[in-house]
């Protein structure tokens, strides 16, 4: 836990628990932690609700960690239906309602139980999918969200391990047969390995090069947010402008930002031979007025997402986000467009940007554009955005976990209920 610190005196830590071996020794071992320092742990059950008994596997899991003192929430996840791309659509839905969780309970941690098998079965499956140097450093050990940090303090412990914590403290915990099903992919490479300890040389290796190249990683977004805190202006309007000469990674990195993007795009072709054009939903172009032998940065009009709804809370084009808005039926939020031509005269921004400004209209009819100060003079009330991109420009740095599988398994002693 060290190294995923600072942490606040008494620390409070949610874990996710699936009721498997390697979560439910995961939140043992964290209760020890927490406790030695005045704090608790809190685990939370997500339900995917896939299978007939699932719902009585978390009852079950809840009750066996009330047993050892650890309070626990099951939350089901309601609208996940079977289909393609199911296990990506879980994981998705599974971090939101873990992430939600948390913020909704003020809990700062999120430890997740992944481990050195999970670590080399992440960069196997990123390789098979042609995956960039960030993409082989595996998953980090840190991971700062917006509302919770994500902490994955057992990356290089085999899992092996956990079984042998929970002999020891006898606790009992649940096998998942989905784990089994050979339509997976990552079971598939699990069976081929034929290691279940997570001891072998594979898993040995797969570890120690994904932290090579996480430690590489570091380096590389430490060089960026450098270059970006020297070079870059990034406006609240959701465009920057940025020198010509720009390196790779500062400008996949404004991209992703720029466009609400999860993951940075390739840029070599562009940076081969730079000239205006459009990349992953943004638009590059001569910045003009704006800065002398400079780019403007400006996301394309034609890639925004539709008119949503515009309550409080509401993400639009997975960069704006409404922090207050009337309760008025028939409120939206969509780009300005077309109608950008008749509001001119209330900024001094270039065209290309004017016409991606997130807008507010009332049943069509444009009610207001915070970024232009511009109301409709209705008194209805004000609608605050704020430009909150799904990842930022530059963020906290990729914390990547120790080089070495440990040997040695866990110890704890027996925990006693709170």
């Amino acid at each position: 836990m060290a190294p995923l610190g600072p942490f606040e005196p008494h620390p409070t830590l949610a874990v996710a628990v699936s009721g498997g071996a390697d979560s439910m020794a995961l939140a043992v071992l964290a209760r020890r932690w927490a406790v030695a320092r005045g704090g608790r742990v809190v685990g939370l059950i997500v339900d995917h609700a896939l299978r007939p008994t699932s719902g009585a596997e978390a009852a079950l899991t809840r009750d066996r960690l009330a047993a050892l003192g650890i309070a626990a929430e099951i939350l089901p996840l309601t609208d996940l239906m079977r289909g393609t791309a199911l296990a990506a659509r879980a994981r998705q839905a599974r971090f939101a309602t873990l992430e939600a969780a948390c913020v909704s309970r003020g809990i700062l941690h999120l430890l997740l139980a992944h481990h050195a098998a999970d670590q080399a079965e992440t960069t196997a499956l990123r390789m098979l999918d042609r995956s960039g140097p960030a993409g082989l450093a595996g998953m980090a050990a840190l991971v700062e969200r917006p509302g919770v940090r994500l902490l994955r303090p057992v990356l290089t412990v085999p899992p092996v391990a956990f079984r042998a914590v929970l002999r020891e403290a006898g606790v009992p915990w649940v096998d998942d047969p989905s784990n089994q099903d050979p339509r997976a992919q990552r079971n598939r490479l699990r069976n081929l390995r034929g290691d279940a300890d997570g001891k072998g040389p594979v898993i040995r290796a797969a570890v120690r090069a994904a932290t090579w190249r996480g430690q590489a990683r570091t380096a590389t977004e430490a060089a960026t947010a450098a270059w970006l805190g020297a070079h870059a202006t990034i406006r609240p309007e959701g465009f920057a402008v940025v020198p010509r000469a720009i390196p790779p990674a500062p400008l996949a990195a404004l991209l992703r930002c720029l466009a609400g993007l999860a993951y940075p795009p390739s840029v070599d072709a562009w940076c081969a031979d730079p000239r205006a054009a459009t990349l992953a939903g943004v638009r590059i172009l001569p910045a003009g007025r704006l800065g002398p032998d400079a780019w403007l940065l400006a996301r394309e009009a034609a890639a925004m997402e539709a008119e949503v709804p515009c309550v409080t809370g509401a993400l639009w084009d997975r960069r704006f986000r409404v922090l207050a808005a009337p309760a008025l039926p028939g409120l939206s939020i969509g780009a300005l467009g077309a109608a950008a031509a008749g509001l001119r005269k209330q900024s001094d921004l270039p065209a290309a940007v004017l016409q991606t400004l997130p807008a507010i209209r009332l049943n069509g009819r444009l009610f207001a554009v915070p970024h232009l100060g511009y109301g409709d003079g209705s008194g209805l009330g004000e609608v605050r955005l704020v430009f909150a991109p799904a990842q930022p420009a530059s963020g906290a740095g990729f914390l990547a976990a120790d080089a070495e599988v440990a040997d040695e398994g866990l110890r704890t002693d027996t925990p006693q209920p709170m």
